[in-house]
């Protein structure tokens, strides 16, 4: 690739592609999952958090994908799209990062599959023919995307997005979202903060009333105290009604990686992020795949319920 980082793998063979693509993540998911006390296991799951926070909207396996592909990626399209939406070409010699793309078409109301498999499989359903049904998701298929370092051509616009906001700015969105997001937040002025050194805590309102109530401690640093709305809001959303102390030792884990992922994509400062992975020892993949998967749809859930603001 032209400017991008070196991929660690490729999918160039067509035949073979489909069942390549979900064996990588399953090994990627695999060596994590034996290696979660070392160093190196750290870092290969912040240069995922990395892409997740560029590509907050895609899937967690989408955007494995892009990490093993081109890890320095910041904004993706189909080869058409550059040009027709963009203005934009793909240089010669470039080599497509496959994504998963979800497959859209009519869709049986019993089975859920598309007519060619209806008629192949043990579902006899037949109150409505095949052009009367409705369309929806059955299935995903490999497709080919390029990364803006792999074009050339006219400037992307600028987009107003909340990664442009100011600290202040990001803290009253953050505040205004608090509802949306079933949570009930105080920002307390230290004088009569009640919680000793911690800089936010997350408890339910009352016994009657089981919804989270986030209390921050106020500080100059708008910075800071958006940081720790975002990591407060994400222990409310993943683990706030887990009972369970191990559940909730591991929920821990997502909840950094979600403010991470949220906190980097709105421009904060998290270099001093770091992720102990060890409570995750022992975890079959489809449950890594799991934890991954409430990674990246709850930091999606506060994205874009910022970007309604």
């Amino acid at each position: 690739m032209a400017t991008t980082s070196s991929p660690s793998v490729s999918f160039d063979e067509t035949d073979t592609r489909h069942d390549e693509m979900h064996r990588t993540i399953e090994q990627w998911l695999a060596d994590l999952a034996d290696d979660v006390d070392d160093a190196r296991a750290s870092e290969q799951f912040q240069a995922w958090l990395d892409v997740q926070s560029q590509f907050h909207d895609y899937s967690h396996r989408n955007t494995l994908l892009i990490t093993l592909q081109c890890p320095a990626a910041t904004k993706v399209a189909g080869y058409r799209t550059w040009q027709a939406e963009f203005d934009r070409h793909v240089q010669e010699g470039e080599s497509a990062i496959w994504i998963w793309a979800p497959i859209i078409t009519t869709q049986c109301p019993e089975c859920g599959n598309a007519p060619s498999y209806h008629d192949n499989s043990e579902c006899e359903y037949d109150e409505t023919p095949p052009e009367e049904w409705s369309e929806g998701l059955v299935g995903f298929k490999p497709a080919p995307v390029f990364d803006i370092s792999q074009t050339e051509g006219e400037p992307l616009p600028e987009l107003d997005t909340a990664a442009t906001g100011d600290p202040d700015t990001i803290v009253e969105d953050l505040t205004n979202i608090a509802s949306d997001l079933g949570v009930t937040i105080r920002i307390v002025d230290p004088d009569e903060w009640r919680h000793g050194e911690a800089k936010g805590v997350c408890q339910s309102r009352s016994v009657q009333d089981l919804t989270p109530l986030v209390e921050v401690k106020d500080r100059p640093n708008r910075a800071d105290l958006a940081s720790t709305i975002i990591h407060e809001y994400a222990h409310a959303i993943l683990h706030f009604d887990i009972t369970d102390a191990t559940e909730r030792a591991k929920r821990e884990v997502e909840a950094e990686a979600v403010a991470y992922v949220v906190g980097r994509y709105l421009g904060l400062d998290t270099r001093g992020s770091a992720f102990y992975l060890a409570a995750w020892q022992g975890e079959e993949t489809d449950v890594l795949q799991e934890r991954l998967g409430r990674v990246s749809g709850t930091a999606e859930e506060i994205l874009s319920t910022l970007d309604a603001v």
